[in-house]
């Protein structure tokens, strides 16, 4: 009986691009379902953006747009950008889809009419200006253990403190700037411990979690009564209003894996199939691949959901790691968060999917992506070992034909082909690491023998034709069977192999018998090295990308005739209280020098009189020489926190006009200004 699956990643948020650290997931995923289709499986593979919530609603509002504009535009990109890493879903949907509404009534109802639904009042920080509850992370102040300054609404970074947004130090609104004020407003919850026994099975028997993750649900969850499921939010809210609960909305994990279901019935609504056949068979297995951020809601909410629903529950819930580069969280600063599209604007993502599936195992571990082991690994596996075996036989055969019969290649084709069981359950159990590694151990056998053999000694006697022949025809053999086991990481190869061979290379069982008696076509580069500048110019640019977020647009010219400040809306307004503590004064430039790694840094020391000095790192190296700024008076803010940067800290910001680049002019004050002097 053939093998049905579902499967599905989690729900990308509609509020930003995809970046590397998302590709874990979405090629963990995609590697999967090629690998069950090349098995013989019959899998659908669906996702969708998640679109709901105050970050789209601010977002779309700050913007001047609807929030259907925000997510019909960031679905594009999307969607885009999985296509150009060769990840191919058969239908990708938005959770703000007709579809999704009749599934959230359906399923909200059957967990009403279960009597699992309460209401009661909330005590919540609320944005006067915006009009709007603030979410944990739209909240920011002093820590109230540590007093460390600028932390989130629900933990402390510093000392690793929780807290209830209420009890900062001064709390402030991240979308306003304003004080919030405490109000109460009512909520509907979802009564999860009177599934407490249904979870605690469900988590710790049929193997559908990893060992690591069950383990986790059970020491930090199960083993205490569960808490009350928080699923409104009041008005204003981008969502689904909930029927008979006027100004209320579906909170947005509620609606989110809903759209696993609804994206699973419009597929099936285009493909003359039934959604009951799907999630509610007892024939089909639902994987979903997720962060182990996400677990909570995917192990806890989510199968409850479903059971009181009568829905199909997974089968499987296979938990990721989170991506680190160079060792270290990603940063915009240095230029590590990298977005999809900037890496496909410098690489291969070839390059990209082989890495990640090298170091992906079956337990939850984070995975690094060093770059200069991604040049290493890349060249050395996949160009030195793989491609090169094609390289050093297909051009001897000349676009003829191999060998009507096998020749004798010392055992190698037939182990390797024993060896695809291995590599298959490997590939089963998501541990692509060991996948890889019995891959290139096929490959350091097969480039051994071409050692050997020397083909290219061969073709120089007339004489010996046949055997340089029979020599190919191993070679490419051996070859076609490590494209057949890398078919899931590399399409792009595959379908290039596939066209030097003449033959197709998506079933598994390709494998096991050798090609023979077929034109092969003229080689051409299959994959080229990894170029390290390419990799240094994608940093730089990511770099660069963060700077030009984060720096002032300039004023639209009168050609413009104000249709730029239409597109990117002035900041809100700023009272002449806030104004007056900003406190500017007069410095004198003592040191000025270039800051080698940067483009656009100097990194000048400035006397404020009295023996005061400051470090100050500013963008004008382009507009001004380090020597011609020694001694010059410029104005300076004083009273800026100090920001540490790459390059050192900077204590404060001089100031300066114009358009950027070489047209920048600072502010120098009258002659007989002296240093420390308030500008006002």
């Amino acid at each position: 009986m053939t093998r049905r699956l579902l499967v599905t990643p989690a729900l990308p948020y509609a509020n930003g691009h995809i970046h590397l650290g998302h590709l874990v997931e979405y090629l963990q995923t995609d590697i999967w379902v090629r690998f069950q289709r090349m098995r013989g499986s019959q899998v659908l593979f669906v996702c969708a953006d998640d679109t709901h919530g105050t970050a789209i609603m601010m977002r779309a509002r700050q913007e001047g747009r609807t929030p259907e504009a925000v997510i019909a535009d960031m679905s594009l990109a999307h969607q885009r950008d999985f296509a150009d890493f060769q990840i191919e879903f058969d239908h990708y949907g938005s959770t703000h889809s007709e579809e999704n509404r009749l599934l959230c009534e359906r399923i909200w109802k059957a967990i009403d009419d279960a009597g699992l639904v309460t209401e009661r009042e909330v005590t919540q920080l609320f944005d006067p200006k915006e009009g709007v509850f603030l979410a944990d992370r739209f909240v920011k102040g002093g820590c109230p253990r540590c007093k460390s300054p600028d932390q989130y609404g629900d933990s402390c970074e510093r000392c690793g403190a929780t807290y209830a947004p209420a009890e900062l130090i001064e709390p402030r609104s991240t979308l306003s700037g304003v004080a919030p004020e405490v109000r109460q407003a009512s909520h509907l919850f979802v009564q999860l411990e009177q599934l407490h026994g249904f979870l605690q099975e469900w988590t710790q028997q049929g193997g559908h979690l990893q060992p690591e993750i069950a383990n986790y649900l059970a020491g930090h969850f199960l083993s205490e009564p569960l808490r009350d499921w928080d699923v409104s939010r009041p008005a204003p809210y981008f969502g689904f209003e909930i029927p008979g609960h006027p100004g209320h909305y579906w909170y947005v994990w509620f609606d989110a894996p809903i759209g696993y279901v609804a994206s699973t019935w419009q597929w099936c609504k285009q493909n003359g199939a039934s959604l009951e056949s799907y999630w509610e068979s007892g024939d089909v297995e639902i994987v979903h691949f997720i962060g182990k951020d996400i677990v909570y809601f995917h192990t806890l909410f989510w199968p409850a959901m479903l059971k009181t629903a009568g829905m199909s529950l997974p089968s499987r819930v296979q938990v990721h790691g989170f991506l680190t580069v160079n060792g270290e969280k990603m940063s915009k600063s240095r230029g590590t968060f990298v977005l999809a599209r900037t890496f496909l604007e410098h690489l291969d993502p070839a390059y990209l999917r082989y890495f990640y599936a090298s170091k992906l195992g079956t337990r939850p571990d984070d995975l690094d992506l060093n770059l200069d082991e991604l040049v290493q690994k890349v060249n050395s596996d996949l160009v030195g070992k793989v491609v090169n075996l094609a390289s050093r036989s297909a051009k001897f055969v000349g676009e003829g034909t191999l060998s009507a019969e096998y020749p004798d290649d010392e055992g190698l084709f037939a182990a390797a082909a024993e060896q695809g069981e291995e590599i298959a359950r490997a590939y089963e159990s998501c541990d692509y690491a060991r996948a890889m590694r019995l891959v290139m151990s096929l490959a350091d056998r097969a480039n051994e023998y071409v050692d050997r053999r020397q083909p290219w000694v061969l073709a120089k006697d007339p004489a010996r034709a046949s055997e340089l022949r029979d020599v190919c025809t191993v070679v490419l053999n051996l070859y076609r069977q490590l494209v057949v086991y890398l078919a899931p990481v590399l399409p792009k190869l595959t379908s290039d192999s596939e066209r030097l061979l003449g033959a197709p290379l998506r079933a598994w069982e390709a494998s096991k018998s050798p090609l023979l008696g077929t034109p092969v076509a003229r080689f051409e580069h299959l994959l080229q090295r990894v170029d390290p500048s390419k990799v240094a110019a994608m940093i730089e640019s990511s770099r660069a990308a963060q700077t030009a977020d984060s720096a002032p647009a300039p004023a639209p010219s009168s050609a413009d005739d104000g249709a730029a400040l239409e597109a990117e809306p002035l900041a809100g307004p700023c009272t002449i209280d806030d104004f007056a503590k900003v406190d500017l004064r007069v410095a004198r430039v003592v040191r000025a020098e270039a800051v080698p790694e940067a483009k656009k840094l100097l990194k000048l020391t400035l006397s404020l009189g009295g023996g005061s000095q400051r470090t100050v790192f500013a963008g004008i190296k382009a507009a001004y020489a380090p020597e011609a700024l020694v001694g010059r008076l410029v104005v300076v803010v004083a009273n800026l926190a100090p920001r540490k940067m790459k390059f050192g800290v900077s204590e404060g910001m001089v100031i300066a006009a114009g358009p950027g680049e070489t047209d920048v002019f600072l502010l120098a004050p009258d002659s007989g200004a002296k240093p420390g002097q308030r500008v006002h």
